[in-house]
């Protein structure tokens, strides 16, 4: 494989661009008068970042003023989940504006169904020209053109954070350099000059990896965050009145025990060395975010450069949340909030007055109807998202009150069992459907969001509560219902083992 510096890769990439806008391409556009007052369209999306890897957020020392920026000049979610915690789901959730069940990608090596309508296919059929670049992250095995774009740039599977091989249009590169940098300048190339021009508005995405594991922060951010405080979250040790599942998760590479400790200490450590390296695991993962916000800074002044700033829907989110030690865990999957609340940043001035605050649950399947309705194209036939056009502009009266998450087990990852819950603004229900042994194995979580939002203890058993379940057992029903989600459809799962021999857990 020929390897290319940065500059020439570029270089080759406005050529591609050309040869797109010569005319490549067979479908017929409609006039660019016709789409006259459409706004641009630039969504960016990151991998496994959770909503409170922001200043804005309130982080205690990652600054973002990037995103800041974003939030102040629009609105920033305070409510933001994943219907999915996994990132090829959620991403096609993202896309279509569909649960899981109904989209099919249950699972991270599942492409996007080619004939399922997204929202940039929508937008490209409507005249936009679209571009993808950076991580898809749909399909492990291909990097091919995926449909609804004219423009693509990305990789096979998980992609590395240094040096990856490149698909240009059909043209593999290997191009040498930190993933954040390698995306943005391909981002700030394509709307700066690779794009066709003639008046046309523009779709783009760009995915990120990071935070995505293994951790790696920017050389130049290696060592800024080292002398900030971290400490082991309270819910790490306070496991009491949890399944037996999360306990048994400990052990593998989806618990606190595994990724930090190698498998060779009995967990809970407090030992001073242990503490270290669980800062160094938490410090490196926020750092990696010091790159995205460098990046949507980039972004933002290539569009006030070529004058398309105030004119273009810019949307930040991230595709699933990450647990830093919560509940004694890593990864995500779970129904807790530090694996389904995502950030959720949306800047249009002509709609979005600067410092609006939507207090609402926006879900990733909202994504698609909104983008499509700010756009004025045809709305995606017989989705579950709601389009928060209006919620954005002030209106935040007549939303949704309760949601359902699902998730499927998968035989690779064998840590976490089938999850299906409800959640409302008070109260969360979460349960696991066919369940490995009954008893407290699979146990049912009932948490006061109010009264308990880190989730530290668990309802389930109080009999002052039972009016509670039985209501949010009902509202799950409903919603499963409504969505086509029926129990019938739930794979069976195996659940992970209380004792796993150190070779199933790497």
């Amino acid at each position: 494989m020929r390897q290319i510096g940065r500059r020439r890769f570029l270089e080759s990439m406005g050529l591609g661009a050309a040869a797109l806008a010569a005319g490549c391409g067979t479908k017929v556009k409609p006039p660019a008068r016709l789409l006259k007052g459409r706004p641009n369209v630039v969504f960016i999306l990151t991998d496994d970042q959770r909503w409170d890897q922001m200043s804005c957020a309130g982080h205690p020392f990652l600054t973002t003023p990037n995103l800041d920026r974003i939030a102040a000049e629009g609105a920033m979610f305070e409510k933001m989940f994943v219907t999915t915690s996994l990132c090829s789901p959620s991403r096609a959730s993202f896309l279509s504006g569909l649960y899981a069940h109904t989209h099919g990608v249950v699972n991270n090596f599942t492409d996007y169904p080619s004939r399922l309508t997204s929202f940039p296919m929508r937008l490209q059929e409507e005249g936009y020209e679209t571009a993808y670049i950076g991580k898809w992250h749909m399909g492990e095995k291909s990097d091919k053109k995926r449909p609804g774009f004219d423009y693509w740039v990305s990789h096979a599977g998980q992609g590395k954070y240094f040096d990856n091989t490149w698909n240009l249009n059909g043209t593999r590169r290997v191009v040498k350099g930190y993933y954040t940098t390698v995306v943005t300048d391909l981002a700030d190339q394509w709307l700066r000059k690779g794009r066709s021009g003639g008046g046309r508005p523009f779709c783009l995405i760009l995915g990120h990896k990071a935070p995505h594991t293994p951790f790696t922060p920017e050389p130049k951010y290696e060592k800024l965050l080292d002398e900030m405080p971290v400490a082991y979250p309270a819910s790490a040790f306070a496991l009491e009145g949890k399944p037996d599942w999360v306990r048994q998760r400990i052990a593998t590479w989806h618990g606190i025990y595994g990724p930090i400790y190698g498998f060779r200490e009995k967990f809970p450590d407090r030992r001073p060395e242990s503490v270290r390296e669980f800062a160094r695991f938490a410090r490196s993962y926020s750092a990696t975010i010091k790159s995205v916000d460098d990046s949507v800074g980039r972004v933002y002044r290539a569009l006030k450069d070529i004058g398309e700033l105030d004119n273009t829907l810019l949307i930040y989110a991230g595709d699933n949340g990450m647990f830093l030690g919560e509940h004694g865990m890593t990864d995500k999957r779970t129904m807790h909030e530090e694996s389904i609340r995502v950030p959720l940043l949306v800047r249009f001035p002509k709609l979005v007055r600067p410092g609006t605050r939507v207090t609402k649950m926006a879900l990733n399947v909202d994504v698609a109807p909104s983008v499509l309705e700010i756009c004025g194209a045809r709305p995606l036939k017989n989705v579950h998202g709601m389009s928060w056009r209006r919620l954005v502009a002030g209106d935040q009266s007549g939303w949704r009150t309760s949601w359902f998450y699902e998730y499927n087990y998968e035989k690779q990852f064998p840590y976490t069992p089938n999850v299906r819950g409800v959640r409302t603004d008070e109260w969360k229900y979460v349960h696991y459907p066919h369940g490995d042994g009954g008893g407290d194995r699979h146990k049912a979580e009932l948490y006061n969001l109010k009264s308990d939002p880190g989730e530290a203890r668990n309802l389930i058993d109080e009999a002052a509560h039972r009016d509670v379940v039985e209501r949010l057992k009902k509202e799950l029903a409903r919603l499963m219902k409504r969505t086509g989600a029926l129990p019938d459809k739930m794979p069976l799962d195996a659940g992970i083992k209380a004792e796993l021999p150190e070779e199933s857990i790497r």
